[in-house]
């Protein structure tokens, strides 16, 4: 047979599989909604699948998925995640779907990527709360997707994701496959490093000699800004030739911690600039540290984003991005307390060769964590299901 009628037949006979993707939100703001976008994008770019979205809402990015609605019951609470479940599973089952990929907690599904921990865990451990009759649901629909032996592969996002599920629930370790997010390092590659720079420190009175402590977070009591700033302080008086700045970005209590920066006497030092709504990549570019001792994150998309500018990272044990953290070599995993542990790893970096050095491998390990990156290997999975 002819090579050419060999390939013709192939996609003749190629079959396409038609798959469900479950998300509340897509294509709006959030880390999880950036997941997703990203990943179902490029997998609606394969021809092999095709692509249906059942979310609550959405902001379609390309004409390559087919949306479905899902009500949501938002009152009383306790119902939201309970009706959301239940409406995607009655309107895919309407339908014939080969396999459901869902990123919120519904009744049944193929795949579950798990953007956060066991439900109960991040209320009773993280939040440290009391569970509400909203709680209680949330974690019955996510047990009922867990228990149903309909679900054959579970994501989590991080190391931390996977044994904190682990513990959670009994489940096969073989069924779970840590995928981390990804980035896009070609947004930072764009921009040249020496005009962000130069255009962000003028901006905010920034000297170009300045060592630059980028903190970014829309929850500055969670991400642990209080015992970074007294990091700062600790190193500025044990170091006072030093001129070391914090840039701070995102949305928090400045007046509080303007206070604290006062208490501190490091207010001259500490920069908050709002929530940024321009280009956030030059504020990576024109920093040399990223720092966030945080409390807990599930992952912390802010680490592989501070490593695609070339910046070495400072990151608490909590967070999931510590997967990527060789310590000591492209950053530093800290206690999260630990003031001086904190204070001494940015000692290190004030070190212009070591910062260096550690910039490098930092860039090196998010050229390795791009979204193609992880969207093959979601669909090496998906290969998997369906050789099946």
């Amino acid at each position: 047979m002819p090579q050419w009628h060999q390939s013709t037949l192939r996609k003749m006979t190629s079959r396409i599989y038609k798959i469900a993707v479950v998300v509340p939100k897509y294509g709006l703001v959030g880390g999880g909604e950036k997941f997703v976008q990203e990943l179902t994008e490029r997998i609606a770019a394969d021809r092999r699948y095709d692509v249906h979205v059942f979310a609550n809402k959405w902001r379609p990015q390309s004409d390559r998925i087919t949306f479905h609605k899902v009500p949501v019951i938002s009152f009383p609470k306790f119902l939201t995640t309970i009706s959301f479940a239940w409406f995607a599973n009655r309107k895919i089952a309407k339908m014939n779907f080969d396999f459901i990929h869902t990123h919120e907690r519904i009744f049944h599904a193929d795949i579950f990527t798990m953007h956060g921990v066991p439900h109960r865990f991040w209320v009773k451990m993280v939040r440290r709360k009391n569970m509400s009759l909203f709680d209680y649901g949330t974690g019955w629909v996510e047990k009922s997707l867990i228990d149903n032996e309909k679900c054959r592969m579970f994501l989590p996002v991080s190391g931390i994701a996977k044994e904190k599920f682990l513990q959670e629930f009994h489940v096969d370790p073989e069924k779970v496959q840590v995928i981390h997010p990804g980035v896009d390092i070609d947004k930072f590659n764009q921009l040249d490093r020496n005009v962000c720079r130069r255009e962000i420190r003028k901006r905010f009175s920034i000297d170009e000699t300045d060592t630059v402590v980028l903190f970014v977070s829309m929850n500055f009591e969670l991400k642990g800004l209080d015992n970074l700033m007294a990091a700062m302080a600790l190193t500025k008086s044990k170091h006072p030739s030093e001129t070391l700045k914090l840039l701070v970005v995102g949305k928090g209590n400045e007046k509080k911690y303007g206070r604290l920066a006062q208490k501190l006497d490091i207010e001259d030092d500490v920069i908050f600039t709002g929530v940024w709504k321009d280009n956030i990549e030059q504020i990576y570019l024109a920093s040399d540290i990223f720092a966030m001792p945080s409390g807990f994150d599930t992952f912390g998309m802010v680490v592989l984003e501070a490593m695609s500018a070339s910046l070495p990272v400072i990151i608490s044990g909590n967070v999931g991005a510590k997967d990527l953290v060789r310590d000591g070599i492209n950053g530093f995993v800290v206690e999260r307390e630990d003031v001086g542990m904190i204070s001494s790893k940015i000692v290190r970096l004030l070190n212009k060769e070591n910062r260096e050095k550690m910039a490098e491998e930092a860039y090196k390990v998010a050229e390795q964590n791009t979204w193609d990156r992880m969207s093959e290997k979601v669909l090496e999975i998906y290969s998997r299901i369906t050789d099946k």
